[in-house]
């Protein structure tokens, strides 16, 4: 497990980059953000934008979840297929929010260290590993559930072609 809240791996397929991209764009939704649409299908598996050059999706999900990594990727044209590189990064809001709360009890922690109170130091100061263990924790396992959704749907494609 990383340290930081980041994963990226490649990807060799054997479809093109244009069958990558096409299957892509089937199976995710434009999220309109100023629209109440609540789609029931079953095939869109993503949220997000899928362009000529790569794509910027998430999972779908029906509960929110602050965790949800945001998968960037861009796919390159090789002479046998195409090659898939992916990030996996939480949203900005959630990396706000993480570093905002570990800075605030690291900052309460070093002023408890100068007023003498090591008992509320130490306490401050494993609030902050706490809460940035368990964010990774949880982005951690968002991103094992995303990626395997990912790689499902690009096998799936590739089962599709068969």
């Amino acid at each position: 497990m990383n340290l930081i809240p980041y994963h990226s791996e490649a990807l060799v397929s054997i479809l093109s980059k244009e069958e990558v991209l096409g299957h892509l764009m089937r199976t995710t939704r434009q999220v309109n953000f100023l629209g109440m649409e609540n789609s029931t299908d079953e095939k869109i598996k993503f949220n997000g934008i899928v362009g000529q050059e790569g794509f910027r999706i998430s999972r779908v999900i029906k509960k929110g979840d602050s965790f949800l990594p945001l998968l960037s990727g861009k796919v390159e044209s090789t002479s046998r297929g195409s090659l898939i590189l992916v990030e996996y990064r939480p949203f900005p809001a959630t990396v706000f929010f993480l570093a905002f709360w570990s800075v605030i009890l690291l900052a309460f922690s070093a002023y408890f260290f100068y007023q003498l109170n090591p008992g509320y130091a130490f306490i401050c100061l494993s609030l902050a590993l706490g809460n940035y263990g368990l964010g990774l924790l949880f982005f951690h396992r968002q991103v094992r559930i995303s990626r395997a959704l990912f790689h499902e749907q690009i096998n799936f494609e590739m089962k599709d072609k068969d």
